[in-house]
């Protein structure tokens, strides 16, 4: 499904791609993003500068500055990002540090930034000859060192000036640091890791079957409270009396009818035992046949049975402020999730009152194509996704879950086989009956190159990441994917591990080299 920018997001990408650039040095030849924390080679048009891009597992640094000449200032622009949001750094102190070649080392600071995450200390190296140069950063929170790697020190400008220049190759996308610190923007490398193939499915979450209750109505009439009336979201314990239903008045269910006919039954079968003993007496003095002894232990069963029978009929009733009334208990422990009646209010018999649900665990309940069900010899696990969140959420059997069954079936409707799986305290940003596309885990896992799926764009069937050749600079890369665990994505052709891909807003970029037609023609895995 292509991706389709609306208004906003056309006036923002306008705002991004025109917003005033640094006042930085042109930019010359550079050293490439390599995430491995070493500084590798790439190159700029333009001659003269130095561009380095760095990583730590704490910061991205992008610094440019002119050819290092003995004896004069060199104004350098550090482009420093924190990784764990991919914002500019806002404060610290950064210390340029040029050491090694038999010489005392030269250390050039600045203490805070000319504006958030470009600092700009000045260099003035005392002579030439290849130094190491050294990024100190010092912010609040952490302390990082970027080895960068051997610097020349020229004798004179003139030298400087004649050192070759190479060049980028071409579709290059430059896309600003000042510019990807205003949206939503991230980096991520290609990894090998182990995913786990997995067969595509759609379903809903459910409350396991001792985990939900809907508690209706058994009879018409009025709902009275119990003590304070239950709320929406309130914990209950199965057992708990939630209200009182009065039956409605006249008829079999009248409480005042069933009191009498239990007081008329409790009555005749007093007066059957007081008639089986006086037989039971004559008998025994041999003054009545046995037939009448017999017919009033009958009488006396009977008696006894009516008896038992309207107090069963009483049983569901007790008192509510002053009246007859049914008690309403929990079925299941768990919380209210809707409470359809308000106190006083006349419920129909069958009438929805209280639903109940259990969420401290719950059911994945999945659909699985019958073209893929040969597949579901042993299912490990599974991760879903739901709509208004962008993490997906994993069930693996043994750790947070487990299988609870595999259908033996095929629906003759959907053409799909339900597949099962429970897993335990879930995020409470999950419903029951909130729909889910979700991905089930069919064999072991094989080690792969991954990249975050969000990495990856589909440009009209033809998949696509852009790959980080500098702090600013990036390549659009056509790539083969593979299979899908979760979050990740297999890349079984076109990128190497280690590479540095956009894993968030890389539509943003296409879009920054793109013309205007091309726009919505792309969307995120």
């Amino acid at each position: 499904m292509n991706k389709t920018l609306n208004n906003t997001s056309i006036v923002l990408l306008a705002a991004v791609l025109f917003v005033a650039a640094c006042d930085r040095l042109p930019h010359g030849h550079e050293h490439g993003a390599n995430p491995s924390a070493q500084a590798a080679h790439g190159h700029d048009h333009a001659p003269g500068t130095e561009k380095i891009t760095h990583f730590t597992d704490t910061t991205e640094l992008f610094v440019e500055f002119p050819r290092l000449v003995a004896g004069e200032t060199a104004a350098f622009a550090v482009h420093l990002t924190t990784l764990a949001d991919f914002r500019a750094l806002a404060a610290g102190k950064v210390t340029v540090i040029l050491s090694g070649d038999g010489r005392a080392e030269e250390r050039f600071s600045v203490d805070t930034p000319s504006q958030p995450g470009i600092f700009r200390p000045a260099v003035r190296p005392r002579q030439a000859g290849e130094r190491e140069l050294t990024i100190e950063v010092a912010a609040p929170q952490f302390a990082v060192r970027h080895e960068l790697g051997p610097a020349t020190i020229h004798a004179d400008r003139k030298s400087a000036d004649a050192a070759g220049d190479a060049h980028e190759p071409e579709g290059i996308v430059a896309f600003g640091k000042e510019q990807q610190w205003k949206v939503d923007f991230a980096t991520a490398e290609a990894v090998r890791r182990p995913l786990r193939p997995a067969i595509a499915a759609s379903g809903v979450l459910r409350a396991r079957p001792d985990g939900e209750a809907l508690l209706s109505a058994p009879a018409p009439g009025l709902v009275r409270p119990a003590g304070r009336f239950p709320q929406l979201g309130q914990a209950v314990k199965r057992g708990d009396i939630l209200a009182y239903l009065v039956p409605r008045l006249g008829g079999e269910t009248d409480f005042a009818a069933l009191q009498a006919a239990a007081i008329r039954t409790r009555v005749a079968l007093e007066q059957a035992e007081r008639e089986r003993t006086r037989m039971e007496a004559l008998f025994k003095d041999e003054a009545v046949a046995e037939k009448r002894l017999l017919d009033a232990r009958a009488a006396e069963a009977t008696a006894r049975a009516e008896h038992e029978a309207a107090h069963r009929r009483m049983n569901p009733y007790g008192a509510a402020d002053g009246a007859g009334g049914i008690a309403l208990r929990a079925p299941v422990s768990g919380r209210l999730a809707d409470v359809r009646v308000s106190p006083g209010a006349f419920a129909e018999e069958g009438a929805l009152l209280f639903h109940i649900v259990d969420r401290r665990a719950l059911w994945l309940e999945l659909r699985v194509p019958e073209s893929e069900a040969v597949r579901l010899v042993a299912p490990s696990g599974a991760s879903f996704r739901v709509d208004g969140i962008d993490a997906a959420f994993d069930i693996a059997a043994g750790r947070n879950g487990r299988l609870v069954a595999v259908g033996s079936a095929v629906d003759q409707e959907t053409r799909s086989v339900p597949v099962l799986f429970e897993f335990a305290s879930p995020d409470p940003r999950l419903f029951v009956g909130m729909a889910v596309k979700a991905q089930v885990f069919a064999a072991a896992p094989r080690e792969a190159v991954a990249v975050p799926a969000s990495a990856v764009l589909d440009e009209n069937g033809i998949h696509v990441v852009f790959v980080m050749t500098g702090g600013e600079s990036f390549e659009r890369r056509p790539v083969r994917i593979g299979m899908r665990d979760g979050d990740w994505i297999e890349v079984v052709e076109g990128l190497e591990p280690g590479s540095r891909v956009v894993s968030r807003g890389a539509w943003l970029v296409r879009l920054a080299a793109a013309n205007t037609g091309q726009i919505g023609h792309g969307h995120a895995h």
